[in-house]
């Protein structure tokens, strides 16, 4: 992806119709918590789409009653809270309003898909939560500052450091030299630096979960809500966890799925996250070696040898698949996204057996099944989808990514640390490892900004409801279970199958029905709470 154009900071791309004014007095705030001047806002709620585009989302899945329903606006807040009479932003917003009576209204469900860098202005295009949920709750979600239409932006060359990465492609990362990674670090300190020019250091340095915090309470004071309720899923339990400290008063009920991990460098960060692919991809490798007739793996023990040879033979005559060259590096790519989605195995077990047995007519089936999975059906979680959807922006999601990380956390400074991460990533994931610590190089030299605290209990917080997926690629268990025993007040519901998060999409009715129950009462379960796989 290459440079963009940046977009002014109190800019508002339109999509859903903006429509709050300038915040009204401060002591028309809920409560003391929310910066003064942005205290007592209202959202002039209007309609999100035209006859035109719902039709097409129809068209894509949803239901015309749905989205006709849909309601879109913006709250203001300041670049910098430190200093509320500067530069302000607009933050989009979305709503679907409660389906119940008015009488049985709770109040609003804030929610985040996580991220960082997704919009949340789509998420509620298409149904989803139990009907007792949707009576009684508006759902609500928003582009997070920085992000889509709340002055989103696209800075640096992030394929110079791709293609930089392609010169040691096939060098072990421990064996790599000061003067091999010279292109990458050059690379690596050009984006960074590009993006400083483009959009300024104060708009970076005040991008992090601490500011998207404060934001989310204006939010939550400007929805009339006194207590937030929330769903945040992947990066949006960090956004979830930490409201849970710094706003523990004005925190109602907090559902945190697929749980990050709060305290360490991305460096450290990426490294478990190469041990959380490698671990689902041994749970496929096992899946595939007992129900797919065929399977080239007796089981996880030699499937990264097998896999590696069926991608070098990939290599020797790369298909075309939709317009796109299909190689070996680009089938693992494809492949790590649809281990997020539990329901994707059998297929992606019969992809290997027809690789493996050299079925060029099946392989072209599966492989353009899950080219159309991986980047039609569902999207991609981290990057934005191939299409894009009535209505939808091409919005470079990456940089938000990149800048967000970067500001929640302090990484280090030299190539070392992240050549000898990389080094022990590869070690024990050859097929994922080294291209996700490698990812976070840009953090090395990226300006300084108000890093998130660590640590964090939120002792003083109502009781918070952590989900986690045993096998989930992106956001590995231990993660949950360490911000389950981190938050004081936390209760743990764990998923015994694999995927990236689950609540609210009518899988596993024991996960749903407590955390459902948990939202409507504010009563968490009495306990952890196991529940087996539902595929």
């Amino acid at each position: 992806m290459g440079a963009g154009t940046v977009m002014a900071v109190t800019a508002l791309v339109s999509g859903c119709v903006p429509a709050s004014g300038e915040p009204e007095a401060a002591e028309t705030a809920r409560t003391g918590d929310v910066s003064a001047a942005f205290a007592g806002q209202t959202v002039d709620w209007s309609t999100c789409y035209d006859d035109t585009q719902v039709d097409e989302l129809v068209e894509w899945g949803s239901e015309a009653a749905w989205v006709e329903a849909l309601e879109c606006g913006t709250i203001s807040v300041p670049v910098d809270y430190d200093r509320p009479e500067g530069e302000t932003l607009d933050l989009a917003v979305v709503r679907a309003p409660a389906q119940g009576p008015a009488e049985e209204r709770v109040g609003s469900l804030v929610v985040n898909p996580g991220g960082p860098g997704v919009t949340g202005l789509d998420m509620l295009d298409y149904p989803s939560f139990s009907d007792e949920v949707r009576a009684s709750f508006d759902l609500v979600s928003f582009d997070p500052r920085g992000v889509g239409e709340s002055s989103g932006f696209a800075c640096g060359n992030w394929n110079a450091m791709v293609e930089a990465r392609q010169g040691f492609a096939d060098t072990d990362p421990g064996d790599l030299t000061d003067a091999d990674l010279q292109p990458l670090e050059e690379a690596a300190r050009a984006y960074a630096r590009d993006c400083v020019d483009g959009v300024g250091e104060e708009f970076l340095a005040n991008i992090g979960t601490v500011y998207v915090v404060r934001d989310l309470d204006v939010l939550r004071d400007a929805l009339g809500d006194d207590q937030l309720s929330y769903v945040g899923y992947s990066y949006g339990t960090y956004i979830g966890a930490l409201y849970a400290e710094m706003y523990p008063e004005n925190a109602r009920a907090l559902v945190l799925d697929g749980a990050v991990e709060t305290d360490r460098p991305n460096v450290e960060v990426a490294y478990d996250q190469a041990m959380g692919f490698q671990g689902t991809w041994e749970l496929f490798a096992e899946d595939c070696a007992t129900t797919r007739e065929g399977c080239p793996f007796s089981g996880a023990d030699d499937a990264d040898e097998v896999m590696a040879d069926l991608m070098a033979a990939l290599d020797q005559d790369p298909p075309d698949v939709q317009g796109v060259t299909v190689d070996g590096a680009t089938l693992v790519s494809m492949i790590s996204m649809e281990l997020y989605y539990e329901e994707s195995w059998p297929y992606l077990g019969e992809l290997v057996v027809a690789l493996a047995s050299g079925d060029a007519a099946a392989t072209g089936e599966y492989l353009d099944l899950l080219y159309e999975n991986t980047y039609g059906l569902h999207g991609d979680e981290e990057e934005e989808p191939v299409e894009t959807k009535p209505g939808e922006e091409e919005l470079d999601y990456e940089v938000a990514l990149t800048a967000i990380n970067c500001a929640d956390r302090n990484d280090p400074t030299d190539i070392a640390a992240y050549r000898d991460a990389a080094d022990r990533a590869v070690g024990e994931s050859p097929l994922f490892g080294a291209d996700l610590v490698w990812d976070q190089l840009p953090c090395a030299y990226w300006p300084d900004t108000e890093v998130a605290p660590t640590a964090f209990t939120a002792p003083d917080a109502p009781p918070v409801v952590v989900i986690g997926t045993v096998g989930d690629p992106a956001t590995p268990y231990a993660w949950a279970e360490e911000l389950a025993g981190q938050l004081e007040t936390a209760t743990l519901v764990t998923y015994e199958g694999a995927g990236h998060t689950l609540y609210g999409n009518d899988k596993s009715a024991c996960v749903d029905d407590p955390v459902d129950a948990y939202l409507l009462t504010g009563q968490a379960p009495g306990g952890d709470v196991s529940c087996p796989s539902a595929v």
